[in-house]
């Protein structure tokens, strides 16, 4: 949140410049470079990973002792047009974590739950996505151990992020 912000005020800030000196910034070099960031600057702070948030949970889980599940994991190599499915799936194998954790009172439960808040608010911006009768179902993919389906989970989002 204090990079977005920052670059809110960044933006604000050359908006004023701009606001104040229009025409003569475009007779200056200088006054084009400015120009050029005002049009950078959103397209930057746009180009942060949305599951950015995850990833971070993602990695505190990974060193979690007290969850002994066997989860299905999806393949870190589907089609591009299967991502959202994949995610689904991930998220879903979460709640069953969540279920894991609450029954054994495990140290991570709040990252747990952290994870399928952000993640389940990334994904009902798609909702109204349509999914590929190629996609498989999450009960399709292989049941791995939690060590394996977690540094699966990461490897996707970091797909994701690229």
């Amino acid at each position: 949140q204090k990079t977005h912000l920052k670059t809110i005020r960044l933006q604000y800030q050359l908006y004023l410049l701009l606001k104040s000196h229009f025409l003569c910034l475009l007779k200056h070099e200088m006054g084009l470079i400015i120009i050029f960031l005002c049009a950078y600057v959103p397209k930057t702070a746009a180009g942060h990973c949305k599951w950015a948030e995850v990833l971070k949970d993602l990695e505190r889980l990974k060193t979690s002792q007290d969850i002994d599940v066997t989860l299905y994991t999806a393949n870190t190599d589907e089609d591009k047009e299967c991502q959202e499915p994949v995610m689904r799936c991930f998220f879903l194998e979460m709640k069953v974590i969540v279920q894991e954790c609450y029954i054994k009172k495990c140290s991570k439960t709040q990252d747990v739950l952290n994870i399928l808040k952000n993640g389940n608010a990334r994904l009902e911006n798609n909702k109204n996505s349509t999914t590929s009768a190629k996609c498989k179902e999450c009960e399709e993919y292989e049941e791995k151990n939690f060590t394996e389906f977690i540094q699966s989970f990461v490897k996707v989002i970091q797909k994701e992020c690229k």
